[in-house]
């Protein structure tokens, strides 16, 4: 499943999309979650938790469960195709998210699961309409985006 992350690319006909790094996804709950879990210290711990899934292919699954996790179907009651509604039930102490390192670390709400826990590494992409190629202001914007978002 990681090596499925890792190669995944935007292939929509009318969209430019540029790769500008690799980030590091990592599993957040709030320590009020945490502490119901038990203070899970290994992967296995994870195994009656619950998580929100981010989709419906089973990947997230998959990926997590590479990590030693032993999750099942069962473990993902939650499906939402919004991140902002995944951060936000996880900030609520609804279940466990998985989210870039940097936003997650950021957020004094919650804390990650298993702090020694390798993370799944993903592409980030920056996607623009086609009309990139021809608006020079788009353009601009576009570059000073990838330029930012390369330094984080």
């Amino acid at each position: 499943a990681d090596i499925a992350i890792r190669n995944f690319r935007p292939t929509e006909p009318d969209l430019f999309a540029k790769k500008i790094g690799d980030a590091d996804a990592v599993l957040y709950a709030t320590p009020d979650y945490i502490a119901a879990l038990g203070h899970p210290t290994k992967p296995y711990d994870l195994r009656h938790a619950q998580f929100v899934n981010m989709d419906h292919s089973g990947m997230m699954m998959k990926g997590l469960n590479t990590l030693g996790l032993g999750l099942t179907p069962d473990n993902f009651p939650l499906l939402t195709e919004s991140y902002l509604v995944m951060w936000e039930l996880v900030r609520q102490g609804a279940a466990i998210g998985i989210l870039d390192a940097h936003i997650g670390d950021a957020d004094p709400t919650v804390r990650r699961v298993l702090p020694d826990l390798e993370p799944l590494t993903f592409p980030m992409w920056l996607v623009a309409h086609r009309e990139l190629k021809t608006n020079r202001r788009i353009r601009m914007v576009y570059d000073f985006l990838a330029a930012e978002l390369r330094r984080t």
